[in-house]
C-alpha cells in the first residue's frame, strides 16, 4: 500500500509537471505568433521549462521515498536532499534567465555574436561558481578558505594576463559605448583610417584604403582620439577653397561657381542630391579675393571624387568665362629720398631694387 502510494505522488507530480510545461510551451507560441520579430518572455519562458519540469518531478521522487515507512532513519537526509536539489536547480534556472537577458540585451545593443557567446559563458560560470558555494555552505562545508583560494588565484591570473585583460576590458568598451561599429570608416591619430571590418574581444581590424588589415590591440584604440566618419550619418562635407582676382566681377564669379556646384550634384551619384550647395567670400587674400564651395559627399570615399570633379570643373569653367586665378604675386615699390640720384646698376643686385616675382 505504501509503494502504490508513494509510486502515486511520484506520477501526480510527473503529471503536474506536465501539465505546466505545457501551458508554457503554448504561452511560449502564442506570444511568438502575436509578434513577429523575437521578444524577450518567449525566451525567458523556454529557458524556464526545463528547470521547472525538474523541479517538480526530483521533489515528487523525494517527497514519495519520504512517504515510505523502511526509509524512516532516512527522512532527514531526504529533507537536505530536497534543499540541495533546489539550490541546484534554482542556479540552473538562473543561469539560464541571466544567459537569454545578457543575449537579449547585447543583440539589441548591436554586439558581435562571438562577443555575446563569450559573455554568456562568463555569466554561466560565474552563476555556477555562486551557486556552488551556497550550496556547499549549505552542506555544512566552510567556504571561507575557497573564497581566499579564488581571490589570490584571482588576484594571480589578473597580474598574469593583465594585457589581454586590458584589451578585453577596452573591447567591452568600444563596443558599448558604440565608439566605432563594424562597417564605420574611422581615421585615428597617428594617421591609420579604414573601415572597420571586425570588433573582437582582444583587437580591431580596420581594413585601409590601400586594402590592408591593420591589427590593433583594443587598449591602444580605447586611448586614442578617433575620427569617425560614419556619425552621426554617412553624409560628409566637401569644401573646396579657392580665389579670384581683384579685378574679377565677384557676382557673376558666384553665380558660375554654384552653376558648376550644381551640375556637379546633378551628375555625380557620389553627391547627395537633397542638398543645396553654399559659396561665400572668405577673405582679401595677397593675390586673390578667396572664397569657398560647400557641397555634401554620401560618405567619406565619394567626397574624394565629389571635391576632385568639382574642382576640375571650377577650372575649366573660369577659364571660359575669363575669371582669372592668379598666381601669388609680391611687389615692392622703393621711393627715393629727397636730393638722392639713383645709382646705376651693378653686376650684383643692391639691395632694396624694385623686383616683381611672379
Amino acid at each position: 500500500m505504501e509503494v502504490a502510494w508513494a509510486v502515486g505522488m511520484l506520477l501526480v507530480s510527473a503529471l503536474v509537471a506536465w501539465l505546466i510545461l505545457l501551458g508554457m510551451r503554448r504561452a511560449q507560441r502564442k506570444l511568438e505568433k502575436r509578434v513577429k520579430k523575437p521578444t524577450l518572455f518567449p525566451q525567458l519562458l523556454q529557458s524556464l521549462s526545463r528547470p521547472v519540469l525538474l523541479l517538480l518531478v526530483s521533489q515528487g521522487l523525494l517527497l514519495a521515498l519520504s512517504s515510505l515507512s523502511y526509509l524512516v532513519t532516512w527522512r532527514a537526509v531526504l529533507g537536505k536532499a530536497s534543499v540541495a536539489v533546489v539550490i541546484v536547480l534554482a542556479t540552473y534556472a538562473l543561469a539560464r534567465i541571466g544567459g537569454v537577458l545578457l543575449a537579449w540585451y547585447l543583440r539589441r545593443a548591436k554586439v558581435r555574436q562571438s562577443l555575446v557567446r563569450l559573455a554568456q559563458r562568463i555569466t554561466l560560470l560565474l552563476v555556477y561558481i555562486g551557486g556552488l558555494l551556497v550550496l556547499l555552505d549549505y552542506l555544512g562545508i566552510s567556504i571561507s578558505p575557497m573564497i581566499a583560494g579564488l581571490g589570490l588565484g584571482g588576484l594571480a591570473v589578473a597580474l598574469a594576463l593583465q594585457p589581454t585583460l586590458s584589451n578585453f576590458f577596452a573591447g567591452t568598451q568600444i563596443v558599448f559605448d558604440h565608439v566605432v561599429r563594424v562597417g564605420d570608416y574611422i581615421e585615428m591619430g597617428n594617421g591609420i583610417r579604414g573601415y572597420v571590418t571586425d570588433v573582437g574581444w582582444r583587437s580591431t581590424r580596420i581594413r585601409t584604403p590601400f586594402n590592408n588589415v591593420v591589427i590593433i590591440p583594443n587598449s591602444h584604440l580605447a586611448d586614442s582620439i578617433i575620427t569617425n566618419y560614419s556619425g552621426p550619418t554617412m553624409e560628409l562635407a566637401v569644401i573646396v577653397n579657392a580665389g579670384v582676382s581683384y579685378s574679377s566681377d565677384l557676382a557673376h564669379v558666384e553665380s558660375v561657381a554654384l552653376s558648376v556646384a550644381r551640375e556637379v550634384i546633378q551628375d555625380l551619384d557620389e553627391a547627395v542630391k537633397t542638398f543645396e550647395p553654399w559659396f561665400s567670400y572668405e577673405e582679401f587674400g595677397e593675390s586673390n579675393i578667396n572664397f569657398w564651395v560647400w557641397l555634401q559627399a554620401t560618405d567619406r570615399v565619394a567626397s574624394f571624387r565629389v571635391k576632385s570633379e568639382l574642382i576640375k570643373r571650377l577650372h575649366a569653367r573660369f577659364d571660359r568665362e575669363g575669371i582669372t586665378i592668379n598666381y601669388p604675386v609680391r611687389t615692392a615699390y622703393l621711393q627715393w629720398a629727397k636730393g638722392a640720384q639713383p645709382q646705376p646698376p651693378s653686376d650684383s643686385p643692391s639691395f632694396g631694387a624694385s623686383e616683381e616675382n611672379r
